[in-house]
């Protein structure tokens, strides 16, 4: 059975700011390796909108680190999953937009063969999460204070704690700690 896997960056006050981590070569290269192992990536839309067309353009012009640039070819050659009541149509070729419901279609994609299936997204990671189908979680924790930003998992309703096991932890010359967790069964 396939995996779920959710990666997320995060400052350590909780927030999800995309604008006030350490966006560097060894993050990107962190990120790559998780996409590395991935068939598929899922999106609402408001991460979508982040991601596309902004990766996609980095692969066509090449226009940053070597490493950045690698990080932008593998998401761009990514299956992406864009779950949205407001998109109609996608442009990106390599994106769909599902009309099926999220769980239903993501119990029906770990059932099938391929490598691992990202989670993007922290509302889709809220509402997998409450029904234990994300398998691993990588969380990045940035050494930073934002103050703003959507926090982590503030829309999961628990209905009991989930406990994770830690398989890892990695430390960036930056001070950003990655850990690597999983559900416990």
């Amino acid at each position: 059975m396939r995996k779920v896997v959710f990666g997320i960056n995060t400052t350590i006050d909780g927030h999800c700011s995309h604008t006030d981590g350490i966006a560097d070569d060894d993050l990107h290269n962190y990120f790559t390796n998780l996409l590395s192992n991935a068939s598929q990536i899922l999106y609402g839309r408001i991460t979508y909108e982040l991601m596309v067309p902004f990766w996609p353009d980095v692969a066509r012009d090449n226009s940053m680190s070597e490493k950045i640039n690698e990080f932008a070819h593998i998401f761009t050659s990514l299956e992406k999953i864009l779950y949205s009541n407001t998109w109609k149509q996608v442009e990106d070729t390599n994106t769909r937009l599902s009309n099926l419901k999220l769980i239903d279609e993501v119990s029906a994609l770990k059932k099938q063969t391929g490598k691992d299936i990202l989670v993007g997204s922290l509302s889709l990671a809220s509402q997998l999460s409450e029904h234990h189908l994300i398998d691993e979680y990588h969380i990045v924790v940035h050494p930073v204070v934002s103050g703003k930003g959507p926090r982590l998992f503030e829309n999961w309703k628990l209905d009991e704690s989930v406990q994770l096991n830690l398989l890892s932890t990695k430390t960036f010359q930056s001070g950003t700690v990655a850990h690597h967790y999983t559900r416990n069964k």
